[in-house]
């Protein structure tokens, strides 16, 4: 499996997933337009979207938040600022909660 910053990245066809599926959050980024340059596709439209997970699916995510990039690499940056952002919220959250319970 090939981890990126620590995470999983999972890819079926378009769509990269970039996260711990066992964590309650995961990005998902859509390659949705691209163009050969050298004989290489690279990328030229991009979509990011972070998911907010119910149970073990995927399907019955949520989304949290959306955006376009122009390439794969601007897409990830923005995918793990979130994923990075919104974990780290959920833990503190989660900390206070605890905290107030116990």
């Amino acid at each position: 499996m090939l981890l990126y910053r620590g995470k999983p990245l999972l890819r079926d066809g378009n769509i990269i997933y970039y996260g711990d599926f066992n964590e309650n959050f995961i990005v998902r980024i859509t390659i949705e337009e691209s163009k050969k340059i050298n004989k290489m596709k690279v990328a030229t439209k991009v979509g990011i979207e972070l998911l907010e997970k119910h149970g073990d699916s995927i399907a019955s995510a949520h989304l949290t938040k959306k955006a376009e990039r122009t390439s794969l690499w601007a897409a990830l940056d923005i995918g793990v600022y979130w994923l990075e952002d919104i974990l780290e919220m959920e833990k503190e959250f989660l900390a206070k909660l605890e905290a107030a319970q116990g």
